[in-house]
């Protein structure tokens, strides 16, 4: 724990703080704080910051509802800025974008597999619940309901044991293939990733707990 005491604010007694989305990772904005703005955002748990150009306390939500809830609060080493992870409401940049961070300066070119990511996927999955698609495989699945889903699911867990029986990369293809029809089957049952996120999370916090019974004991 670093003491509110310990934070280097600058000249104008301002501290940089770098909104992160607490569920994407996602940069969502720069905007600075004095004393009284972070002590307020400690206590309604809402970001709030000092508006440089208009001179005052500014409460990130309070005109357009789109507020910041705060998860956690982090100092650098130096304790001279503030990462500010976040659950928002709406979009932390006032032009709409979810991240004020969108112009490239410098592009980077990402690989494929770079692009990808299972939000994303799950996103494309739900598509094609909600709007079933000529010729898809997932509409095809949803078609028939959660029994043709959990023998998909069944066969595919046959095949990755045959599979890490035999080979590493017809491993990987065959774990890639139950992953998706477990998350097709996650659609189906309007489970979120978020849910399996936090069911984990809640075992880790048990086994660490347990851990360090037994150190005591």
């Amino acid at each position: 724990m670093v003491d509110v005491n310990e934070l280097k604010f600058d000249d104008n007694g301002l501290i940089p703080a770098v909104l992160v989305d607490d569920n994407s990772g996602d940069v969502l904005m720069l905007a600075y704080m004095n004393r009284e703005s972070l002590k307020i955002s400690l206590e309604k748990k809402l970001a709030c910051f000092w508006s440089r150009s208009r001179n005052e306390l500014w409460l990130k939500g309070e005109t357009s509802g789109n507020y910041q809830h705060i998860r956690e609060i982090v100092a650098d080493c130096d304790r001279d800025t503030l990462l500010v992870y976040v659950k928002p409401d709406g979009p932390a940049c006032h032009l709409g974008n979810a991240s004020c961070f969108v112009d490239d300066v410098m592009p980077r070119e990402k690989e494929a597999h770079e692009k990808f990511t299972l939000c994303g996927l799950m996103e494309l999955i739900k598509g094609r619940k909600a709007e079933k698609v000529e010729g898809s495989y997932t509409s095809y699945l949803f078609d028939k309901g959660l029994d043709k889903i959990l023998k998909k699911i069944g066969e595919e867990s046959s095949e990755v044991i045959i599979a890490a029986k035999n080979d590493r990369k017809e491993t990987i293809y065959e774990i890639s293939d139950l992953i998706y029809h477990m998350l097709v089957l996650m659609a189906e049952m309007d489970i979120e990733i978020k849910d399996v996120i936090k069911e984990l999370a809640s075992r880790h916090v048990i086994d660490k707990k347990v851990k360090q019974e037994k150190m005591t004991s």
